[in-house]
């Protein structure tokens, strides 16, 4: 196994599509509270949009070969892009910057997990969004059910923010203080 590391530009996150939707199936297999609600996420109504709504973008597919095996988008979004029809995933108001940062979707498949591939990409995308001077706050949404990647979080220095439409989604949050005071993120 030899995993390179690849930066997808925006026009060419379709590399991106079977692993986002595996992404929803996975979390959609670990959702104990309304998980019909995945029904109808995948690549085109989750991560497209997504991409086309923020000011920055930033992509890393990890690859065996040529097989893309695992990947990270984060990005960073006015703030008021987190409230909106579906839901209110964070108090707008508690953010001073108008930007957040947000590490969006994270996918390892099966056979690569426990291999280091994610404190990768995660580190990866850490250097990234700290390189906005904009952005102080950052955060993750996790669906209910995926306690590894609570867990994993939190190791990374998040902390349980709030919960998303009674518990569909947890959110986590850090900022760059706490990030670069308590984690060492290496290039």
């Amino acid at each position: 196994m030899s995993i390179t590391y690849e930066i997808v530009k925006d026009e060419d996150i379709e590399c991106c599509r079977e692993l986002c939707n595996n992404l929803m199936k996975f979390q959609q297999s670990k959702a104990h509270y309304r998980p019909e609600l995945f029904d109808t996420m995948n690549f085109d109504t989750r991560m497209v949009p997504s991409v086309k709504n923020a000011k920055h973008n930033y992509t890393v597919v990890a690859k065996d070969g040529d097989q893309p095996v695992a990947y990270v988008y984060s990005n960073v979004s006015a703030k008021e892009n987190y409230d909106n029809d579906f839901a209110t995933f964070f108090d707008v108001s508690s953010v001073k910057n108008e930007y957040v940062g947000c590490l969006s979707n994270f996918y390892i498949e099966e056979g690569y997990r426990d291999r280091g591939i994610g404190t990768v990409l995660f580190n990866k995308s850490l250097n990234w969004l700290k390189d906005f001077p904009e952005v102080e706050d950052y955060f993750v949404f996790v669906s209910n059910g995926n306690a590894q990647a609570l867990e994993f979080y939190k190791r990374k220095g998040f902390a349980y923010s709030n919960e998303v439409l009674d518990g569909f989604i947890t959110t986590l949050r850090s900022s760059k203080q706490v990030l670069n005071r308590s984690v060492s993120i290496s290039k």
